[in-house]
């Protein structure tokens, strides 16, 4: 016969088994093609918002030998703001100096008429080179290990693409996406785009190398962040692009780009050709 201290501990420890937290059910993945085009989505919901905001970049540009050694660097300053859903960058500085006052007005010249293509260019349209959307991409790439992960302190859906090389392409941009392959982070609540990470994984030859050759490992990545709870703006940008140019030189750079200093303000309308920021207050 079992003793009644047996009895008396399984009694007691059944009174405690409501009181044990549950366990919170995990949502399944979603569908990765489904997925991408909430975020399509998404941003075209913020392209709006996006317009009342304006910010500070700095870009780095160095030159490297075949030792890894930087031979030159070149940075350049600018203010950058939205129209129509495209950004629009107004040089400030060169190398850390003021632009001069004729090449302010050969800038000023610049913006106006890229505002004025802005303002006639679909959001989903690019103002200048060629263009691939997210869901054509898709299309091209081998999808692949959908996961989740904390991503700064935030959960993302991650997952691995790579290049298909039998899927049929149209222009230099579908092109060269066969070539690449690369690793992108999901907001999952918002449902936009944290981080990408791409490489090419082969050459790429523009013009049948004539023009350029794009090395195997050149590699570009992306980081956006949340800014004032309400609007996703990009954070930085680094790229290490290797090439041959006209089958002559060869090129070798390192580029940076940190994006800071967002700043709220308001337009009556559309985003005017010469608009200050009236600055609200800082994120």
């Amino acid at each position: 016969m079992r003793s009644p201290r047996i009895f008396f501990l399984a009694g007691f420890m059944t009174t405690l088994l409501p009181a044990l937290p549950q366990q919170t059910a995990i949502p399944p993945l979603p569908d990765i093609r489904e997925l991408m085009h909430e975020v399509q989505e998404h941003q075209k919901q913020l392209e709006k918002v996006r317009e009342n905001y304006t910010y500070s970049s700095l870009q780095t540009t160095q030159d490297v030998d075949s030792n890894g050694q930087v031979k030159k660097t070149e940075t350049q300053e600018g203010e950058d703001f939205f129209v129509n859903g495209h950004v629009i960058e107004r040089t400030v500085k060169k190398n850390g100096q003021p632009l001069d006052d004729h090449d302010q007005q050969k800038e000023t010249e610049r913006v106006t008429k890229l505002v004025e293509k802005a303002q006639k260019t679909p959001s989903d349209q690019p103002l200048e080179g060629q263009s691939i959307s997210v869901s054509r991409v898709l299309e091209i790439m081998d999808v692949r290990n959908p996961r989740r992960e904390t991503f700064r302190g935030r959960a993302a859906i991650v997952f691995d693409f790579a290049g298909r090389k039998g899927a049929q392409t149209h222009g230099l941009a579908e092109d060269a996406s066969k070539k690449l392959q690369g690793t992108i982070w999901i907001d999952e609540a918002d449902r936009q785009v944290a981080h990408l990470e791409v490489s090419f994984i082969d050459n790429f030859r523009v013009g049948g190398g004539l023009l350029a050759n794009i090395q195997k490992g050149s590699n570009f990545r992306f980081d956006q962040t949340l800014v004032n709870g309400e609007v996703w703006l990009p954070t930085g940008a680094e790229a290490n692009m290797q090439a041959r140019l006209l089958l002559v030189k060869n090129m070798r750079q390192h580029f940076t780009e940190s994006d800071y200093d967002f700043k709220r303000f308001h337009v009556d309308a559309q985003q005017a050709k010469d608009a200050k920021a009236v600055v609200e207050g800082k994120p």
